[in-house]
């Protein structure tokens, strides 16, 4: 067990209406004041942080460190790594001109299938 944590290390939000969205995954902004979740490839604004209980608004951390799960073939790399959308709610690293955006990994838990980045 690890003894830091990043979570939430200089992290800012802003509540969204949001369409079909949890917490923990990336989104995207989906029209005026909106978000929804993003399709495999897509470049994503931020990680959902919460959900109201009826699902309509959403808090969304546009900057600062945050988590989202990984999957593909290829684990994010420590450092500079290009993340993408996967699709299905996470991050995919973005193999050339994949559409990714760089982000700055601070730590891939290949356990747990997260990579967590600065925003």
């Amino acid at each position: 067990m690890r003894a830091y944590s990043y979570e939430g290390i200089g992290q800012w939000a802003a509540t969204f209406a949001c369409e079909e969205v949890r917490a923990g995954q990336v989104v995207k902004v989906s029209g005026d004041g909106t978000v929804s979740g993003c399709g495999a490839g897509e470049r994503f604004a931020g990680v959902a942080l919460s959900v109201g209980r009826d699902g309509a608004a959403c808090a969304v951390a546009l900057g600062g460190m945050a988590t989202a799960a990984y999957s593909g073939e290829t684990a994010p790399k420590a450092g500079w790594c290009a993340l993408t959308a996967d699709g299905q709610g996470g991050v995919t690293a973005a193999e050339g001109a994949a559409g990714g955006r760089e982000y700055l990994v601070a730590e891939v838990d290949t356990a747990a299938k997260t990579v967590t980045f600065v925003l």
